[in-house]
């Protein structure tokens, strides 16, 4: 029996920027999850669907030609499950056009950067308006100035969902104590606009110590260092509420 052996990627971090367009791309088309897996499996591996008989396809690789079942083809798409979840790793498209992108994780980001960011992230999970998707575009890829397509649109979320589930693990200590800035958010009842500056404030005024003076500083602060800071904090907080509460 012949056999051929298909290598995949084995996540998010083995993709390149083609690779990623193409899986964006079908995400902005709603396709379902096993349509995309399926689409990705043939794309990446060379495959070719000639046609189709009965239950089973005919498939080209190269100049071979085989058949598979719906079956099989159930199986191979395992592979590539874990295209249903959101990146343990930030993960982005390198450029749009000619417009390089922030370092995925943004070491060496000012602070500043990462709270607009998120407070427009924080306001397009309640609102869906893709005009905030674009305004974030323009902070994370420096001289970008326009409407992002689809596909872009869907790799920038994407990128700061997976960046914010990252910091969470990371700063695990800073985003608990807040029970996670989207959980944080959703259960209260003030409006989206007063959550989001009440959370940006208390953040800079953690860090300033309550010296306004201090603020520019802050917010020019790598965004490792002042997440670091934030998260000693946090865990120092902790640490003294479960002191006097066990008294």
């Amino acid at each position: 029996m012949k056999t051929i052996n298909l290598i995949v990627p084995r996540g998010w971090h083995e993709l390149d920027d083609k690779q990623l367009r193409y899986l964006f791309g079908l995400l902005a088309d709603d396709y379902s999850s096993a349509e995309i897996r399926t689409l990705c499996l043939l794309r990446w591996c060379g495959l070719k669907v000639l046609y189709r008989q009965d239950n089973n396809f005919v498939l080209s690789f190269g100049s071979e030609e085989f058949m598979i079942t719906v079956t099989e083809v159930t199986d191979a798409i395992e592979a590539l499950k874990w295209l249903d979840e959101i990146p343990s790793f930030p993960v982005r498209l390198s450029r749009i056009g000619q417009y390089t992108a922030l370092p995925s994780d943004f070491l060496s980001v000012p602070f500043e950067k990462y709270i607009y960011c998120d407070n427009l992230y924080q306001g397009y999970l309640h609102t869906k308006d893709d005009s905030l998707i674009d305004e974030i575009m323009k902070v994370l890829y420096p001289g970008w100035n326009s409407k992002g397509l689809p596909l872009e649109r869907i790799a920038t979320f994407y990128w700061f969902a997976s960046l914010k589930q990252y910091f969470a693990k990371t700063f695990h200590h800073f985003f608990q104590q807040t029970g996670g800035p989207e959980a944080n958010l959703l259960g209260n009842a003030k409006s989206i606009a007063q959550q989001v500056k009440d959370a940006m404030n208390a953040q800079i005024r953690a860090l300033t110590k309550g010296d306004i003076t201090k603020e520019k500083e802050v917010l020019a602060m790598d965004c490792w260092r002042a997440l670091t800071e934030l998260d000693a904090i946090a865990r120092e907080t902790e640490e003294l509420y479960r002191k006097y509460n066990t008294k």
